[in-house]
């Protein structure tokens, strides 16, 4: 799977440019030294989450690890069927990185998919990070904090990412969405 080579690549990349060893990025991240080098040798391929404490932790977009596609070309063409999802919550969930991180843009944005009865749960980003989200298809719970929203098919919310944030897919069939994570800090 290309995409786990692709994330192995990038972080060994970031710590290597930043002089940092595995046990100092174990220290910021949160992330066992053990998982880092199983990740850095494609040996591992890590979940949403891991992915999300390696990124906050060494103040990187989420994308800047999946990459492997240059952000900076004048035009961009995305073709769908050519995009590797991370599957997530055994299979019930996909995330196709649409365009990733970058600096001069300040934003990346997904198409996730959710299996009917499908939740997902995230931990809070840090200050400064807002989350769009446009609903293609379907029917979702949307909680940040302690607030559900309800989204139908067309409905879209933007809110600060700093709290644990979850989706939840209440339809009977697949929920997509067009996700959006702006960096304005």
């Amino acid at each position: 799977m290309q995409i786990k080579f692709n994330i192995g690549k990038n972080l060994n990349n970031v710590r290597k440019r930043r002089g940092l060893s595995l046990d100092k990025v174990a220290e910021i991240t949160g992330v066992s030294k053990a998982m880092l080098g199983q990740i850095e040798r494609g040996e591992s391929t890590p979940t949403v989450n891991v992915l999300w404490k390696i990124a906050t932790g060494l103040k990187v977009s989420f994308t800047s690890l999946l990459a492997n596609r240059e952000a900076d070309q004048e035009l961009l063409l995305v073709h769908h069927s050519e995009i590797t999802p991370i599957v997530e919550e055994n299979g019930q969930m996909r995330i196709y990185p649409q365009f990733i991180f970058d600096s001069n843009r300040g934003f990346e944005v997904f198409i996730i998919e959710l299996e009917p009865g499908c939740s997902h749960r995230s931990d809070p980003h840090d200050e400064g990070v807002e989350e769009y989200i446009s609903l293609i298809e379907g029917v979702m719970e949307v909680t940040i904090g302690e607030d559900i929203y309800v989204l139908n098919k067309g409905d879209a919310i933007r809110y600060l990412a700093n709290k644990e944030h979850l989706y939840h897919n209440i339809s009977d069939k697949c929920t997509s969405f067009h996700h959006i994570i702006y960096y304005f800090s």
